[in-house]
């Protein structure tokens, strides 16, 4: 039926196109395999390596967020404690809380990992 609307010299061209092409993919696949393949030890160290340089970064980020914290809780407990509102110790130990856990946090984890 098909040889009815295309000719056979196109149908078998075709053919060797589309056969070309899956082979062509076939082989770009395997190249970019090869090149991502590397050493599991040298991974791992690399790894590491760039682990342990991001992480006196993350430490300074953490302490910093929970300074942000910290001024931001001040504000709404003083705004509470200004207005009288009966609630005021336990917003303040939720922000003061919250505060502390970021640099406990923070220096556990330092401190744990030897770094």
């Amino acid at each position: 039926m098909k040889s009815q609307f295309i000719g056979p010299k196109k149908l078998y061209i075709a053919k060797l196109l589309l056969l070309a092409f899956i082979v062509n993919a076939y082989s770009l696949l395997l190249d970019a395999l090869n090149a991502m393949a590397q050493d599991g030890n040298a991974g791992i160290q690399q790894a590491t390596t760039m682990v342990k340089g991001y992480f006196d970064t993350g430490c300074s980020l953490m302490y910093a967020i929970g300074a942000v914290v910290g001024i931001v809780g001040a504000i709404k407990v003083f705004n509470k404690w200004n207005a009288g509102e009966p609630d005021t110790n336990k917003v303040a130990a939720a922000w003061f809380g919250s505060c502390i856990f970021l640099v406990v946090v923070a220096t556990v984890i330092k401190s744990f990992f030897g770094l």
